[in-house]
């Protein structure tokens, strides 16, 4: 059997129409990025651990600047993780839980992670504390680990769940209400 070829006419009209129409659904789809740095680029030092990750470390434990774009119009709360799926020898590490990010939000600030907040409410971190927790990198001949930032878009009223939930207790709630997902990946490692 024998396919009809296409005119070059019709290709001539149809392939820029396809390019503008992926361009387009590529520009409305819920994104997260960081003014701070580029995806799977290394995360700044300012961002990494302090005195939790030994005397060695130089970092500020300061959370990173997040910006989200696009999320779905349902969405009435936001969750932001920060996991390290390297840590602890290849059974991740939460670095940092916080939700209940009103829908009108479209950003955290730097350092926001690490205070209280009326418009955030933090979680556990696998440290045990509240509230972002800067990486460590393992030690100074490990290779850089790699973090995924994620944005979960909810349909969940801001107040809807209680403060101080780690990772699985977030999943376990969130399970049926979370619309889409939103990520970023950097890597990190701790220099001599």
């Amino acid at each position: 059997m024998m396919l009809p070829t296409v005119p070059a006419f019709v290709l001539a009209v149809a392939l820029p129409i396809v390019a503008v129409e992926t361009a387009k659904a590529q520009s409305q789809r819920f994104t997260l990025s960081s003014p701070a740095f580029e995806d799977n680029a290394m995360l700044p030092v300012k961002y990494g651990g302090d005195i939790v990750c030994g005397r060695d470390s130089r970092g500020g434990n300061i959370s990173p600047p997040l910006t989200w774009t696009n999320p779905p119009a349902a969405a009435k709360s936001f969750a932001v993780l920060m996991i390290d799926p390297d840590g602890r020898r290849g059974l991740g590490s939460v670095h940092w839980v916080a939700y209940g990010i009103p829908a009108g939000r479209r950003e955290l600030k730097e350092g926001e992670g690490g205070a209280p907040s009326a418009d955030i409410i933090s979680g556990k971190n696998s440290r045990g504390t509240m509230g972002y927790s800067g990486p460590c990198g393992g030690p100074p001949v490990d290779a850089p680990h790699h973090y995924v930032f994620d944005v979960l878009a909810l349909d969940l009223v801001p107040d809807a769940l209680p403060p101080g939930l780690d990772r699985e207790q977030l999943f376990g709630s969130i399970a049926g209400h979370s619309l889409a997902p939103a990520s970023l990946v950097v890597r990190y490692r701790r220099e001599p």
